[in-house]
């Protein structure tokens, strides 16, 4: 069998954006995807009933190798619209760095992800933390529509089977791990990631993206300057948005915490060019990190030495933040497919034919 590109096609065969012609700006990198970053690694369990209306999973994001994660990342957060949580982001923003892995679920089970996560980080570094609190990142966004979500089905166990997945490599997009239930622009939408290629004068550098796409109205979509949705329409599903996005934002940049929040608040244009406006019902929270700089494993040496890019050369960053984000967007769309979930409810994946046309 002939290996596919991973720019073109997604894990699961579908044509990501670019495979359809999409004429996105910036080069990326070799697999497109966030774990074109040096040892960040995705893992996903991805939870669907046969019997049962359960549409729902986890997915996690791994900065450094599993052994090093009591070694902190340098990272900043920006909320565009603070309907949702992401645990943890807090002490980002007053101290500067996480620890341990992120991840992305639905509303109802952050608490048990969140706990997963201490009993995870805890049975590995059982001795190095005998004297530390953890404090996990962990995101959500509303999966209801299709999910019996009120039935919390997603499990410690699942959570854990999450992260100890978690692989370097092409990505998996649509409807698997946290994504599997959720919908965009009244759209199937899900999990979805890009990346792009930096040269600043200090060297070569990557930016990769994973969202977790659950926002918006189908009227307003836009891809690459065109009125998508108008042109298309997907079936109302409703009246007003409901949704939310996740942004997880990586780089093997050095950078200083608050110009990786700099960095984060990006995210906002990104998902901006498709047309939301961030609606009031939305948590719209972004998280960005930097593998560079390792301060070595908890607790924080006596004193610790960072370099970090100008800040005349964060342009490039910012416009690689922006198109990740925009193009992370379009691969959850399209890698998704239609699903049918609680109460017979039908969300249909957006017309990869239909919507090539529009820029043949």
């Amino acid at each position: 069998m002939t290996q596919r590109d991973p720019i073109l096609h997604a894990p699961n065969g579908r044509r990501r954006g670019r495979g359809l012609g999409l004429p996105f700006r910036g080069a990326p990198g070799p697999l497109n995807a966030i774990t074109d970053v040096p040892g960040v690694t995705v893992g996903f369990t991805t939870l669907i009933g046969a019997e049962r209306p359960v549409r729902t999973g986890v997915t996690a994001i791994l900065p450094r190798p599993a052994d090093d994660l009591l070694h902190p990342v340098w990272s900043g957060v920006f909320s565009m619209n603070g309907n949702g949580e992401m645990t943890g982001a807090h002490w980002v923003r007053d101290g500067g760095w996480a620890s341990g892995p992120i991840m992305i679920t639905n509303t109802a089970s952050l608490g048990i992800v969140h706990h997963a996560v201490n009993r995870w980080m805890i049975g590995r570094f059982r001795d190095a933390v005998e004297d530390l609190w953890l404090l996990p990142v962990v995101g959500e966004t509303y999966d209801g529509f299709l999910n019996e979500i009120h039935d919390l089905h997603v499990t410690e166990g699942d959570a854990i089977a999450a992260i100890e997945a978690a692989a370097s490599g092409p990505v998996a997009e649509g409807n698997v791990g946290g994504g599997t239930g959720m919908i965009a622009y009244e759209w199937k939408g899900g999990t979805g990631t890009a990346s792009r290629r930096v040269p600043v004068r200090a060297g070569d550098y990557t930016m990769g993206c994973l969202v977790q796409a659950n926002h918006g109205r189908g009227p307003w979509l836009e891809i690459c300057g065109r009125r998508v949705g108008e042109a298309m329409l997907p079936p109302a599903i409703f009246r007003k948005e409901t949704g939310s996005i996740i942004v997880v934002l990586a780089t093997d940049a050095p950078l200083l915490p608050g110009q990786l929040e700099r960095i984060a608040r990006r995210a906002a244009i990104g998902i901006g060019r498709h047309g939301t406006p961030s609606g009031n019902s939305s948590g719209d929270i972004f998280i960005a990190f930097t593998t560079a700089n390792d301060p070595g494993p908890l607790p924080e040496p006596a004193l610790m030495h960072l370099d970090a890019i100008a800040n005349d050369d964060l342009d490039g960053f910012y416009m690689a933040a922006v198109e990740c984000v925009e193009e992370a967007v379009v691969n959850a769309m399209v890698a998704a497919e239609t699903m049918t979930g609680r109460l017979g409810r039908m969300v249909p994946a957006i017309d990869p034919d239909r919507l090539a046309a529009l820029f043949a």
